[in-house]
């Protein structure tokens, strides 16, 4: 999970050559300026217990710290905390210690309570997206100023690497208990920016944090994030200088980009993967008790079978990723250690014929309606005008309803929606792309899905270290969650991000993230 910077006519995976100039990450760098990036979508809530998008988590990482992170190497290191978690012999008590020079945004020290408190706030706190990876945790304590102990309600392996992303973020507790709800138009956390200001659908603005610890590092006095969905114009922008970085860039304007010598392409394998989710059972929104629904899609499997057989992954990298994207059809990606034993991941051929005897088996009325929601992306619209050509072959009538990204969140996760495009940017451990979403009244699992098995073999494999065992139990999940068709996998995206040349110290891992504590411009 290398991130890798590649220069004009090359997709290779290492450092290269751009304009004549050796492009790495150490080049000497001045202090001061501002940087802007360019993200595809605007951020949901800078609340890390209720946030889901991939943008808002980019934005996270120049604000917000972590327990832990990842490297380069995908391998998960302290970064709030002092080391690795100490786990005992019974999997069931961990134990870690934080640093004691971290302050938060507000001025206020970092100590053991406050892990605490943000702990028991993802857990607990209604609505919550973090309550399905935290639901293990059966108490928080702090054993000392600095020292924390939790217990679990069982042995938890994903344990270290939940706690590398949005559940292992700490928030001052004083601006928890001075803004309440509206902590999300106020985060404070400890990191090298600090949050100064929000205008929605404009912009974000965060300005270096002088209380920040290892502040002597950050170069730059602000960071400013600015949705843009086009990919065309987030390049026409990084051309022009109006932004300095843009993050997931497409395709397309990757292989446009490779002939500009003035900017310069950082990629990565992605831990996540890209899909169709279809309701059904979502009837009264998130972290509900799933319902019957009344439609095609929802009644009988058979159909939603034959809507994902009308499917050609394969073309669908080639029309509308030049190829440069992965077919996928399962949750585990192939960064993880387990993969090659899970044998389930492997894509079925488009089968047309089989499609449509399934539908007749079914005994519905054709054409099947459905209305199938996409974010307002040119690459999207994209991606569902090829859905809707493929499944009309075999007698599905899909209308596409674009819808902002946001407003798409809050509309699937109520329940409103037939099938969506659904993403997920990926965690290093596998339950983080399965539990959320496929256990029965999962943090994000907007589909409604009810599966005592599934919900089994989640279970089993959260408990199960061996590695060989672990992807057994991990290759009968994903052909039992395959066999419901309520989430259908369908690509797998590599982690585009492009920069003007003169823009040094980003780091791209397989997460996903722009990590902007370091960058800086080129003396």
């Amino acid at each position: 999970m290398l991130s890798t910077t590649v220069g004009c006519g090359s997709l290779q995976s290492s450092a290269t050559e751009v304009g004549g100039e050796r492009m790495a990450d150490d080049r000497p760098v001045r202090d001061g300026g501002t940087l802007t990036v360019a993200l595809n979508a605007d951020p949901d809530k800078l609340d890390p217990s209720l946030a889901q998008t991939l943008v808002g988590r980019t934005v996270f990482a120049g604000m917000c710290e972590k327990l832990y992170d990842i490297d380069q190497t995908g391998a998960v290191v302290p970064q709030l905390a002092t080391a690795l978690p100490k786990t005992s012999p019974d999997g069931r008590t961990v134990t870690f210690s934080v640093r004691e020079d971290a302050r938060f945004s507000d001025g206020t020290k970092l100590a053991a309570a406050a892990v605490v408190t943000s702990l028991l706030r993802h857990r607990d706190l209604p609505g919550s997206a973090r309550a399905t990876e935290l639901a293990p945790l059966d108490g928080a304590v702090a054993t000392g100023r600095y020292e924390v102990k939790l217990t679990l309600k069982q042995p938890y392996v994903p344990l270290s690497a939940v706690l590398a992303d949005r559940s292992g973020m700490v928030m001052s507790p004083a601006a928890l208990k001075k803004y309440g709800k509206n902590f999300t138009n106020n985060p404070s956390c400890v990191g090298p920016f600090r949050f100064e200001e929000r205008v929605g659908g404009d912009r974000i603005v965060l300005v270096k944090d002088p209380n920040y610890y290892d502040a002597e590092t950050v170069h730059l006095d602000k960071v400013v994030y600015r949705p843009i969905p086009d990919g065309s114009v987030r390049l026409a922008n990084l051309r022009s200088g109006d932004i300095q970085i843009g993050d997931q860039m497409t395709p397309v304007d990757v292989r446009s980009s490779l002939t500009e010598p003035e900017l310069q392409l950082f990629n990565s394998p992605s831990l996540g993967y890209q899909g169709i989710g279809l309701n059904v059972g979502n009837v009264k929104g998130l972290g509900e008790k799933p319902g019957p629904i009344d439609t095609p899609l929802a009644r009988d499997a058979r159909v939603r079978a034959a809507f994902e057989l009308a499917i050609d992954r394969r073309l669908i990298n080639k029309v509308v990723f030049q190829g440069m994207y992965e077919p996928a059809c399962g949750p585990i990606s192939p960064e993880s250690a387990i993969a090659p034993g899970v044998k389930a991941s492997q894509c079925p051929e488009r089968d047309v014929a089989e499609a449509k005897r399934l539908l007749k088996e079914a005994g519905v009325k054709t054409p099947v309606r459905l209305e199938l929601k996409i974010p307002t992306t040119p690459e999207q619209n994209r991606v569902g005008q090829v859905i809707q050509a493929m499944t009309k072959e075999a007698g599905f009538d899909v209308t596409l309803r674009p819808t902002e990204y946001a407003t798409l969140l809050e509309e699937t996760d109520s329940g409103d929606y037939d099938a969506y495009t659904s993403g997920w940017s990926g965690r290093l451990d596998p339950d983080g792309n399965i539990a959320s979403f496929l256990k029965t009244q999962g943090a994000m699992n907007s589909y409604g899905l009810s599966d005592p098995k599934i919900d089994d073999l989640i279970d089993r494999g959260r408990t199960e270290a061996d590695l060989t065992e672990r992807a057994r139990i991990y290759d009968e999940l994903t052909r039992r969650v395959n066999d419901q068709h309520a989430l259908i996998y369908l690509y797998r995206q590599k982690n585009y991000v492009v920069a003007r040349k003169d823009v040094a110290g980003l780091r791209v891992y397989g997460d996903g993230l722009v990590r902007v504590k370091n960058v800086g411009y080129v003396r």
